[in-house]
């Protein structure tokens, strides 16, 4: 094969790929909402992550409670902003059957733990390491907060910083 010929083979490969890609891309863009997007009325999806302290929490070992699910990261700053209100308010509610579970995307855990320690956060924090439980509730953008009822089913999708008073009202919405 002479070099014009094997010129023309590798440039119309790498134009096949690159049309490819913008195919896939767009098409995925176009049907994420589609896609392991968790709406109100769905029923939550099962996990098991592990939290700093080593302990498993599986989201099913909590039915018969509420769970404020919130997804999150250490330099997202309204995640940052949210979390001393959700830690107060945990421990007022933790008692009434309302759980905490923050769910980290796939940080570190040295980051996680120097963030835990410099806002004293009381509640389980897990991360989640491949972002399986992130694609799973369809999550985006942080920070995203799940109100799950007692039953297991999501009661509402909540985006954005929350104030003290939301997180409050939002927890007593799923309390026993």
């Amino acid at each position: 094969m002479n070099k014009k010929k094997r010129r023309l083979l590798i440039r119309s490969i790498i134009l096949i790929l690159l049309t490819s890609a913008v195919v896939y891309t767009l098409y995925a863009n176009f049907t994420k909402d589609e896609r392991g997007q968790i709406k109100a009325g769905d029923p939550a999806p099962d996990f098991v992550l592990t939290d700093m302290d080593g302990n498993k929490h599986k989201l099913s070992d909590y039915k018969g409670q509420g769970v404020f699910l919130n997804f999150w990261g250490t330099w997202c700053k309204p995640c940052e902003e949210e979390m001393p209100y959700m830690n107060n308010q945990y421990k007022e509610f933790k008692d009434q059957g309302v759980q905490v579970l923050a769910v980290n995307v796939s940080e570190s855990e040295f980051l996680v733990n120097r963030f835990v320690a410099k806002h004293s956060l009381e509640f389980p924090i897990v991360i989640d390491k491949n972002g399986e439980v992130l694609n799973a509730y369809g999550v985006d953008p942080l920070p995203t907060t799940f109100l799950i009822n007692p039953e297991g089913k999501v009661e509402k999708v909540l985006t954005g910083t929350m104030t003290e008073e939301d997180v409050k009202n939002h927890m007593e919405s799923i309390k026993p």
